[in-house]
C-alpha cells in the first residue's frame, strides 16, 4: 500500500467510527475504496455543483494512464471510434453522433447553430442556464417560462409560446436544479408536438438517476427522424466531471449543422476514460446506490427540520430553505459545506448535491445546526 492509498485508507477507517455511532452501516471497504476512488473529506465540503463523489473509477483510470502514450495525437480519430461505440449504445447509425467537451459544450454549439442573431429560445425558469446565457451573447432571445406550483416544466405554457420567433424548445429532463421530471406520457407527446413546430433540445445529463421503470428517452425520437437533439454526459453517474467529455444525438441533418461550430472534440484521456466507463458496469451500479443511500439520508434530516423537499430525479436535491438562500449560503460555508447558488426566482430555495455518505453525515449535521 502507497502513501496514498494509506492517508485514503485511515480517513475511510475514521468514517467507521463516525457511521457507526449514526447507526449506519454502509461505510466502503478498503477494496472499496481502490476500485470506486471516493474523494476524500475536505475542510470545506464542496456539495454545490451535483458532481459525482466517486471516480474516476479504477479502470477508468487505468484506461486514462494507457492513453498517455497517444497524447502526442490530435482527438478526431479516437472520437470517430468512441461514436461508433455509442451509437451502437443508441440505437442509430454514426451520423447521429457528435462527440463533444462535456455535454456543455453540446449546448452551447446548438444555441449558437441555431438561434444566434436574433432567434428564440424558450426555456423553463429556473433551469440549466448553459445554453441560454451563450445564445444569448450571440444575440439569441430568451422566452422565459416559470416552473409550474410542483416545480416541473409547464409544458402547456411552452408549447403557447411557440411562434415563427422560435428556434429551439430547451427541456431539462430531469430538471436542474429542480430535480423534477415530466409525466413519461405526457413527455413524448409534449416532444413530438414541439418538434413538428421547432427543434426540441432535450438534455438527458441526470437521465441515469431516474428509477421510474421504462421511463423514455427522447432519442426515441430521433430514431423517428424528429427535430429532436438529445444531449448526454459522462460528468455525473460515470464520475468523469473533470475530464469533460459528452455527446450529442440528433438526426444526421442537424448534427452536419452542428458540427461547423464545433471547437474541440474533447481529449484522447477523457475519450479512452469514457470507453471504459460505458464497460465498467460494476463502478455504475455503485454510483447510483451510493446516490439513493445519501439522498436517504438528507431526506431524513430534511423531514426531522421539517423542510419541505422536491423528490429528486438526480444526484442532488431542491429543498425550501425558508430563508434567503445567500444568507444560509454565508452560514453553511462558515461552518464547512458548500451549498448551491441561488436560483431566481426561488431565492428561499435551496440545491444541495449528493456526496459520500461522509460528506452527507456531515452536511447534516451542520444544516441542523444552523436550524436549531
Amino acid at each position: 500500500m502507497n502513501r496514498r492509498q494509506w492517508l485514503r485508507s485511515t480517513s475511510i477507517t475514521g468514517s467507521f467510527a463516525l457511521f457507526g455511532g449514526l447507526g449506519l452501516t454502509n461505510a466502503l471497504t478498503l477494496e472499496e475504496v481502490v476500485k470506486f476512488n471516493p474523494r476524500p473529506l475536505s475542510k470545506l465540503i464542496r456539495l454545490s455543483s451535483n458532481e459525482n463523489p466517486y471516480g474516476p473509477s479504477k479502470k477508468v483510470q487505468e484506461a486514462v494512464k494507457s492513453a498517455f502514450d497517444h497524447g502526442c495525437r490530435y482527438p478526431y480519430g479516437y472520437a470517430n471510434e468512441l461514436a461508433e461505440i455509442l451509437a451502437k449504445k443508441e440505437g442509430v447509425t454514426r451520423d447521429h453522433i457528435i462527440i463533444c467537451g462535456g455535454s456543455t459544450e453540446g449546448l452551447k454549439v446548438t444555441g449558437l447553430t441555431f438561434a444566434s442573431g436574433g432567434g428564440e429560445i424558450i426555456a423553463a425558469q429556473p433551469t440549466f442556464l448553459a445554453m441560454m446565457t451563450y445564445a444569448k451573447q450571440w444575440g439569441a432571445t430568451i422566452n422565459w417560462v416559470p416552473v409550474d406550483e410542483n416545480k416541473g416544466h409547464d409544458v402547456n405554457e411552452i408549447e403557447k409560446r411557440i411562434s415563427s420567433k422560435t428556434k429551439l424548445v430547451f427541456l431539462c429532463n430531469p430538471n436542474n436544479p429542480t430535480s423534477t421530471i415530466l409525466p413519461s406520457e405526457k413527455l413524448v407527446d409534449f416532444c413530438d408536438a414541439v418538434s413538428k413546430k421547432t427543434i426540441l433540445f432535450s438534455d438527458e445529463a441526470y437521465y441515469d438517476y431516474i428509477e421510474e421503470p421504462d421511463y423514455p428517452s427522447m432519442v426515441a425520437l430521433v430514431k423517428q427522424e424528429k427535430d429532436v437533439i438529445v444531449s448526454r454526459t459522462f460528468s455525473k453517474v460515470y464520475g468523469m466531471a473533470g475530464l469533460r467529455i459528452g455527446y450529442l444525438i440528433a438526426k444526421p441533418e442537424l448534427t452536419e449543422k452542428l458540427r461547423r461550430n464545433m471547437v474541440a472534440y474533447s481529449n484522447v484521456l477523457a475519450i479512452a476514460g469514457a470507453k471504459e466507463a460505458l464497460n465498467d458496469k460494476e463502478f455504475y451500479t455503485f454510483s447510483l446506490q451510493k446516490t439513493r443511500e445519501a439522498k436517504e439520508l438528507i431526506y431524513k434530516t430534511l423531514n426531522n427540520l421539517e423542510l419541505p423537499y422536491v423528490k429528486s430525479n438526480t444526484n442532488f436535491i431542491f429543498f425550501k430553505s425558508g430563508k434567503d438562500i445567500r444568507t444560509l449560503h454565508k452560514e453553511m460555508m462558515n461552518k464547512g459545506v458548500l451549498i448551491g447558488r441561488p436560483f431566481p426566482p426561488f431565492f428561499d430555495w435551496c440545491r444541495i448535491s449528493t456526496g459520500t455518505l461522509e460528506e452527507v453525515v456531515a452536511f447534516n449535521k451542520v444544516l441542523s445546526s444552523v436550524y436549531g
